[in-house]
């Protein structure tokens, strides 16, 4: 439909002319960057937004600008941002500047801007137009029925890692021959059989996943060039927030809509990238100018959040990134108070000194409860600082996530717990006696209750009378199977730490083996949790003694919030969020970055984007922490100091560390090759003995390698040392290896390196 067709009226959608917007309201407040990138007279503009640089002031002054000024018709703007409330919001601020002509435009998400093609246009893919969206469980019961019809053990392969397999393949419009063709892998060719086999299915019952919605609206503008043509045509201007965290499949459709008229507007930071295992790609905001090379950038470097001393801090860390566009933040707010760093002697310490520090943010600056926050990298790390919060009558909330003690996992190992010190426990029993997955369903658990009643036994005691319940078959074998498991972690309870046994509970029960069958992401922050839970039982004498423990601190973390609550976050979760004093802990290689970026510069550089979000958040102070010495799965760890925590200029920061313990060492920019330590036991690795250990070097170190020595490196494989420095534990050593003639930097003490 073209603007020609309408008339004056019409084309605005008013009953009567509105009054003209002065011009003037748009542009008097902002700051010349700024005004050039609302005023930009057309073609490919790329807005480098730094943090708390008013990005979301630019795009909404711009729209407005484009439908006043331009005179474009409401319907001709396709404004996409990543979450509905966002949608909202600049829908909200260009109706107070414009009016209800706005109401016209195309202001969505990326996923509702596709539905809406998609459900005009459906018919081009051999769609009906009221096709249905499966929601994520939908998705991956079609997917667990899938598997079960290959004969694929479902507990062994979890259909949840499929279905983010397939979701996978889908981002990166890889049909399933294209994603089985890749590298020769079993494992591979089975997840593309189910996802041929899925994909049938969501046919055949008109039907589309989530990542369908992305995935065939760009389809469908490929396939039919008159729905793309008529599309193209209407959208005059396209403007997308957040570039920095679109994927493969939104960068083509944002590139198909915007074709024709070449009015494309992106609005993001590349340092703020930090989705890259939601399949974010970067490189989408970072090659914008070589796709487009009439692109006119603009940077917006000017902060309206933080003190100079925070940027500087923020600059310094995200200036050793290779893969970013340069900019400098700066601020007319005023240098502020210095960074306080603290190194605590172990997690505890350093949860002591979090809690005193927020205390000193309320009664030295008047900071309420709600406008602090505290960031860590793991949802594991919660669990210390949400008992120091309650042991000290400080308000909190986790936010975007559970408590530590209420998370399944955890409640699940603290169920098997509690039967150890409670055989009688129904609670308890009922919880996990089909956790994981025995086969002993409602019937089964109705004839144990039936049973337990008729001879006045409780409910947990009845798992041992399953065959007199009536029970038969896999519910019978399931119910004999948990009762001998009982039977067998009460007999090593007796010779166990708490810390251990939780250790124990988790491997022998199965609930680490399906962590691990799992793989995601999501899996491996829950092994995380029970790691963290080992710990936490690894402080008590006894197993009674931890469990009363938790119900008394349970019992009184009923705190007062009149006052608000101090946040618990992730820095995930802190992304778009801002406070006036915030507190990032836990800056330990391993820990932050993960353990996971030390052998991936490109994870590496993902980890300090998110230590640049984590410091821009802060408004007026932030401080640091980290601990010497860390407790995993009730071990206790030396620690090394992050690179991000030494990439913050000395000179920024006041040292709050009482004592600095001797015998440590810190590590910047080297690749340490290795995912052991803290890695063993988020990866399940570390169950041995039970005794708690000092750690240990990996032996490399000792093994007086020289240059020109054939080594051989437990994920790298077989290479040559052309170079070493430093001495003793600190020694490091510069190989070549054969895969690919990557070279890599490793730290000998805490590298799996053996000589050929």
């Amino acid at each position: 439909m073209s603007q020609g067709s309408f008339g004056d009226a019409e084309l605005w959608g008013d009953q009567s002319p509105a009054p003209r917007l002065d011009v003037a309201r748009l542009t008097e407040d902002l700051t010349e960057p700024q005004r050039l990138a609302v005023t930009h007279p057309g073609g490919p503009l790329l807005v480098v937004a730094g943090a708390g640089s008013g990005k979301t002031r630019v795009l909404t002054r711009r729209v407005a600008y484009l439908l006043e000024v331009d005179r474009v018709a409401p319907w001709e703007i396709l404004a996409i941002t990543f979450t509905n409330k966002a949608a909202d919001e600049m829908k909200r601020r260009v109706a107070e500047l414009v009016g209800s002509r706005s109401e016209r435009m195309w202001v969505q998400t990326f996923h509702s801007a596709c539905l809406r093609l998609l459900r005009s246009n459906a018919g081009v893919l051999g769609f009906d137009p009221g096709f249905t969206i499966y929601d994520s469980d939908e998705s991956r019961s079609e997917v667990e029925r899938i598997m079960k019809d290959f004969g694929i053990d479902v507990k062994a392969t979890k259909p949840r890692s499929v279905l983010a397999a397939i979701s996978g393949a889908k981002n990166a419009m890889l049909s399933p021959t294209a994603y089985m063709e890749i590298d020769a892998d079993p494992k591979r060719d089975m997840i593309a059989k189910v996802y041929q086999r899925y994909e049938d299915c969501l046919r055949r019952a008109n039907a589309m996943d989530f990542d369908d919605l992305l995935l065939n609206a760009v389809r469908m503008l490929q396939k039919d060039p008159a729905v793309r043509e008529r599309y193209q045509e209407q959208f005059r201007h396209v403007l997308v927030d957040e570039f920095q965290d679109t994927n493969g499949v939104q960068n083509q459709l944002v590139e198909i809509l915007s074709a024709h008229h070449g009015n494309i507007c992106v609005v993001g930071d590349a340092d703020q990238s930090i989705y890259r295992f939601r399949a974010a790609d970067v490189r989408n905001i970072l090659q914008f100018s070589q796709r487009y090379p009439d692109a006119t950038t603009i940077l917006l470097e000017e902060n309206f959040r933080s003190t100079q001393t925070i940027l500087d801090a923020a600059n310094a860390v995200i200036d050793r990134n290779e893969s970013r566009i340069p900019k400098n933040l700066f601020t007319q707010r005023g240098r502020g108070d210095k960074i306080r760093r603290y190194a605590g002697e172990d997690e505890y310490d350093e949860g002591r000194w979090v809690i005193s520090e927020l205390r000193r943010f309320r009664n030295d600056y008047n900071i309420e409860w709600r406008e602090m926050a505290v960031f860590y990298r793991t949802n594991a790390q919660s669990r210390v600082l949400e008992e120091q919060c309650i042991r000290a009558g400080v308000p909190y909330r986790v936010i975007s996530g559970l408590r530590f003690y209420d998370r399944k996992e955890v409640k699940d190992a603290l169920a098997y717990a509690r039967l150890l010190v409670n055989p009688r426990d129904d609670m308890a029993a009922r919880r996990v006696i089909n956790e994981p997955r025995r086969g002993i369903g409602a019937v089964a658990l109705t004839k144990l209750q039936s049973y337990a009643t008729d001879h006045n036994i409780s409910f947990a005691e009845s798992v041992n009378h399953g065959d007199e319940a009536g029970l038969s078959g896999k519910a019978a074998s399931g119910v004999r199977q948990f009762a001998g498991l009982l039977d067998e972690l009460r007999a090593l309870s007796n010779d166990l730490t708490p810390g251990i046994m939780i250790e124990t509970i988790a491997r022998e029960s199965g609930i680490l083996n399906e962590l691990l069958a799992d793989g995601s992401d999501e899996a491996r922050g829950r092994i995380e949790n029970l790691g963290e839970l080992a710990s936490a039982a690894a402080e008590y004498e006894t197993m009674m003694e931890f469990l009363e423990r938790l119900a008394l601190t349970a019992d009184s973390d009923q705190l007062d919030a009149s006052a608000g609550a101090v946040s618990l976050m992730t820095m995930h979760v802190a992304k778009g969020l801002e406070f006036p004093a915030v507190v990032i802990t836990g800056l330990e290689e391993g820990m932050f970055p993960h353990q996971r970026a030390l052998v991936d510069q490109a994870e590496l550089e993902e980890e300090r984007r998110l230590c640049y979000v984590g410091i821009t958040r802060a408004m007026r102070h932030l401080s640091l922490t980290h601990a010497w010495t860390r407790t995993m799965w009730g071990r206790r760890m030396d620690a090394i100091t992050s690179r991000f925590w030494n990439e913050v200029p000395e000179e920024l920061c006041e040292e709050c560390s009482v004592v600095k313990p001797m015998r440590r060492s810190s590590f910047s920019d080297v690749d340490f090759g290795f995912e052991g330590r803290a890695s063993d036991f988020a990866s399940g690795r570390a169950f041995g003995t039970g005794e708690v250990q000092e750690a240990r070097t990996s032996g490399a170190d000792k093994l007086g390698l020289k240059v020109g020595d054939r080594v051989t490196h437990d994920r790298f494989g077989p290479g040559v040392i052309i170079g070493l420095s430093g001495e003793g534990e600190r020694t490091r050593a510069f190989v070549r290896f054969d895969q690919g003639q990557a070279e890599k930097q490793l730290v000998l003490s805490i590298s799996p390196l053996q000589r050929l």
